[in-house]
Parts: C-alpha cells; sequence; structure tokens
C-alpha cells in the first residue's frame, strides 16, 4: 500500500508551488506594467518625443528608438567591460580558495569575499568618486598617449578619470564576490575520484584543474557569469555617481564623453519627469527588463547544452 501523505509534506508542496506560482505572477504583472505605461512612448510620433525634449542622437534614427538605443549601448557597454575584469579574476581567486590556499587561509578569504557583496552600491560609487577616479587619471593619460591607436584608447583623455572604463571598474568590483562564491561552491562540487584519477595519471595540479575541474564546472561557471552580468547591467547608483553620460554610441572608454545606462538615466531624469517623458523612462525600462531576460535565457539554454557533460546533471 502507498504510503500516506503527511500533512508536513502537503504543506511543503503547497508552498513550493505557490512559490513557484507567485514569481511568474509577478514577473508576468511587471512586464505588463512595463508594457502599458510605455505604450505611449512606443507610439509616439518622433515630433511629440523631440518635443518633450529627450531627441535622438542618431542621423539615421529618431523617435524613441533612436533616443533608447545608445542607452542600451552604454548598459551592454559597461556591463561587458564589468565582466572582462571581473571574470578572470573571480575564476581565479576561487581557485585558490578551492584548490590551492591551506584551510584556514581559505576561510577567511572566502568571508572577505562573501563580505564585499554586503557592500551598498552607493559606498562603491563614493569610492569611485572620491578615491578609484582621481587615481585613475594618471593611467589614463598614459593609455592615450602610447596605446592611442588601439580604438578603445583614443580620443582626448578625461581629467576626472571619471570615464565608463571607471565605471566598469567598479561595476567589476561590486560582482566579483558574486562570480567568486559561486565558482568556488561548483569546484568544491567536484568529485574527488576524478581530482584524484587525474593526479595518478601524472597530471600536474593545474592540468588536474584543467582536465577534471573546469569541465565539471563548466555550466556553473557560465551560470555564474550570467548572474553576474545581470547586476551589472542593472546596477543604478555606482553608474550614475560616476559617469556624466551622454546620449551617444562611443566604443571610446577614457574620453570625458561617456555613453549613458538606463539604469542611471532612469534615476538621475525620473524626478523632473512628465507627461510623455515618464511614459519615456518606462519604456526604456522595458528595454532594459528585455535585455535581462534575454541574457538569463541565453544562460539557461547554454546550460542545458554543456548539462550532460558537466556536474549540473
Amino acid at each position: 500500500m502507498p504510503a500516506k501523505p503527511r500533512v508536513g509534506d502537503k504543506v511543503f508542496t503547497g508552498l513550493s508551488t505557490g512559490s513557484g506560482v507567485a514569481i511568474l505572477v509577478i514577473l508576468a504583472a511587471v512586464a505588463a506594467f512595463l508594457l502599458l505605461r510605455a505604450l505611449p512612448a512606443l507610439t509616439a510620433s518622433a515630433d511629440d518625443i523631440a518635443a518633450g525634449g529627450y531627441t535622438s542622437n542618431l542621423a539615421w534614427l529618431d523617435g524613441f528608438w533612436g533616443w533608447v538605443l545608445p542607452l542600451a549601448f552604454g548598459t551592454i557597454w559597461a556591463a561587458l567591460g564589468a565582466l572582462a575584469l571581473a571574470v578572470p579574476v573571480s575564476i581565479g581567486i576561487a581557485l585558490f580558495i578551492s584548490h590551492y590556499a591551506p584551510r584556514r587561509l581559505a576561510q577567511t578569504l572566502g568571508y572577505v569575499i562573501d563580505l564585499l557583496a554586503a557592500v551598498p552600491s552607493v559606498v562603491y560609487g563614493l569610492w569611485g568618486f572620491f578615491v578609484l577616479a582621481p587615481a585613475l587619471g594618471g593611467l589614463h593619460r598614459w593609455l592615450t598617449t602610447y596605446l592611442g591607436w588601439f580604438p578603445l584608447f583614443s580620443g582626448q583623455a578625461s581629467g576626472t578619470g571619471r570615464t565608463i572604463f571607471t565605471a566598469s571598474i567598479v561595476l567589476a568590483v561590486m560582482i566579483l564576490p558574486i562570480i567568486t562564491s559561486l565558482c568556488r561552491e561548483v569546484f568544491l562540487q567536484t568529485p574527488k575520484l576524478h581530482e584524484e584519477a587525474s593526479l595518478a595519471l601524472g597530471a600536474t595540479r593545474w592540468e588536474m584543474i584543467r582536465m577534471a575541474v573546469f569541465p565539471f564546472a563548466r555550466a556553473g561557471i557560465v551560470s555564474a557569469i550570467m548572474l553576474g552580468l545581470g547586476r551589472a547591467l542593472g546596477e543604478t547608483m555606482a553608474v550614475a555617481m560616476i559617469l556624466s553620460g551622454q546620449n551617444r554610441i562611443s566604443f571610446e572608454v577614457l574620453t570625458a564623453q561617456n555613453p549613458n545606462t538606463i539604469a542611471a538615466n532612469i534615476a538621475l531624469s525620473f524626478p523632473e519627469a512628465y507627461d510623455l517623458k515618464i511614459n519615456q523612462l518606462i519604456a526604456s525600462g522595458l528595454v532594459l527588463f528585455i535585455i535581462t531576460l534575454a541574457v538569463n535565457m541565453f544562460a539557461r539554454w547554454i546550460v542545458s547544452r554543456r548539462a550532460a557533460f558537466s556536474g549540473a546533471n
């Protein structure tokens, strides 16, 4: 005879199912709110948008999309710069904690890394504005002087150091504990038999990590990177405090004229917005929502493809 269901099992099942349904309902409600409030801006003519003061900076595209495209570019550009800086450091720290450091040092370092995630974003913004930006002024001038032939470092260096390069460094520090913590846990889950078998066959420690740890943790690393990317895409205060952003598309990372991000633009512009301007800002939030959703869907697709060959199964 089948076992009689317990009350606790029924309660737990109901809570789990209800929580999952509630997440979907909340997500759908947020999407519906953004779409309804964004419709006036999405359907407005280019003249109406220009009359509201939010004009396009692109000669080949006008209206709302000409206005929001540079903001979307700045959002993605700053986030990708943060990933380029944070991912190698995060994976290196995670490997050091999980496979190289003595146990006591690993515990202390892991605790310090976790503490970084608890620092408010406004504190990172203040640190970037008052400490990091002035300190990087000399580096900016050196890069533009000697590496100005490279497109990223071309142009006139900013005298204040408040560039998208500085903002990317701050974002990298902010997402570093997220990526490091998740990668560390995934690396620690690697079967010991796989590691010992690699070492027994004569592999060095690095070869063991490359042949046993990385294949097992590949899906987890991708998930950690995507979570960090989601944090970088939606960061508001730190970017708003560092950048004096403009509505432009530029790949130069050391100049005073920097592309702005959607989240920072909403935070800075919303207090003075009215009528159609409010709808435009909400519509830009809808664009950021779609970008974040697309990033997470892409990450899930990558993880599902590699799940059979990693520790995700």
